[in-house]
């Protein structure tokens, strides 16, 4: 495949991924525990962060990251940045009351990644 399809597969699961977690956030019934569509909410979650990594390592492949070297610094703070994207409906049932602010940390943290991807500034 190309860089391109690559890239278009990473920006379809960050799309999905910021869709999924501010419609979830959006019904209290989600942080309640006590929506039906719980699982189908997980479920889309889940599935964005797969294909955010699938089109991320094809991403990796393309610009030349070999494989079994190290990874470079900037790519660690893409994983990082992926990990607290991962656990943001998680801490919206933790503390509900912090979910607005999640709500504005999402795409803050989906600009950052894309500015550290761009730049790869270490």
């Amino acid at each position: 495949m190309s860089y391109f399809s690559y890239k278009l597969i990473h920006y379809l699961g960050i799309f999905l991924l910021i869709a999924v977690v501010g419609l979830a956030l959006g019904r209290r019934s989600v942080l309640d525990g006590e929506d039906p569509l719980r699982r189908r909410w997980n479920a889309l979650h889940g599935t964005a962060l797969f294909i955010i990594l699938l089109g991320g390592f094809g991403l990796m492949a393309r610009i030349g990251v070999a494989h079994g070297e190290p990874f470079p610094g900037w790519l660690w703070v893409k994983f990082g940045i992926w990990a607290l994207l991962a656990g943001t409906l998680l801490a919206a049932r933790r503390w509900p009351s912090r979910s607005l602010a999640l709500v504005g940390l999402i795409p803050l943290l989906a600009v950052l990644a894309g500015w550290v991807a761009f730049r790869k500034p270490f």
